[in-house]
């Protein structure tokens, strides 16, 4: 897959808020469709599709542990996410960003 095209999927894929506390949760370890479903108000299926988008992404990975087939975190695609973030870090440190947002002072 094309750089471009990784990074348009993993904003995609963390633009969704079930997603992101699905790769919080995955943070602190490994863990089961089962377990990543139990804090959510959705069935096992709908639990499913999120992390096929994740996995899409390549933003989890699935192991297999007998029976098990644990999702996991995988960091690659957060970091050139974050690298890309980065070039334009200066613009929201800086005044440039601040001033862009302040309202003229007729329009008070």
């Amino acid at each position: 897959m094309h750089a471009t095209h990784r990074l348009d999927a993993t904003f995609a894929a963390l633009a969704d808020p079930t997603r992101r506390a699905i790769l919080a949760r995955l943070a602190s370890g490994q863990a089961s469709v089962t377990e990543l479903a139990h804090p959510f108000a959705m069935s096992q299926p709908a639990i499913s599709k999120h992390l096929k988008v994740l996995e899409r992404a390549g933003l989890i990975s699935r192991g297999r542990e007998a029976q098990r087939r644990p999702r996991r975190l995988e960091a690659k695609r957060l970091a050139e996410a974050t690298k890309w973030l980065d070039r334009y870090r200066r613009f929201w440190e800086g005044r440039s960003w601040r001033s862009c947002w302040r309202q003229p002072r007729g329009d008070q």
